[in-house]
């Protein structure tokens, strides 16, 4: 029996805004932002690649690499620039 590769898998179901969504959700529920980071990029990696999304966001490829990576501390902004073409949105919620 062979094995599906997981990151595949997980990259044709993250191409889907909404299970995106969920999957930021649920990595962001567990207060690591390192972590956030790593399934940001794998979010945005399902979107076509940091490439592509650097090009749409008007930063440089290097810049938005070192912003995903588990040592970025993206602000507010930069977070919502990266979101929007992917079809998602920082949003705030009763707890």
């Amino acid at each position: 029996m062979r094995l599906k590769n997981y990151k595949t898998d997980l990259s044709k179901r993250l191409a889907d805004p909404a299970y995106a969504a969920e999957y930021l959700a649920q990595v962001l529920a567990d207060k690591d932002s390192a972590t956030f980071l790593i399934a940001l990029k794998d979010v945005v990696e399902a979107g076509g690649g940091v490439g592509a999304l650097a090009g749409r966001v008007g930063l440089k490829r290097p810049s938005l690499y070192r912003i995903l990576s588990k040592n970025g501390n993206p602000t507010l902004a930069t977070l919502q620039e990266i979101l929007q073409p992917l079809g998602l949105r920082v949003s705030i919620a009763a707890a």
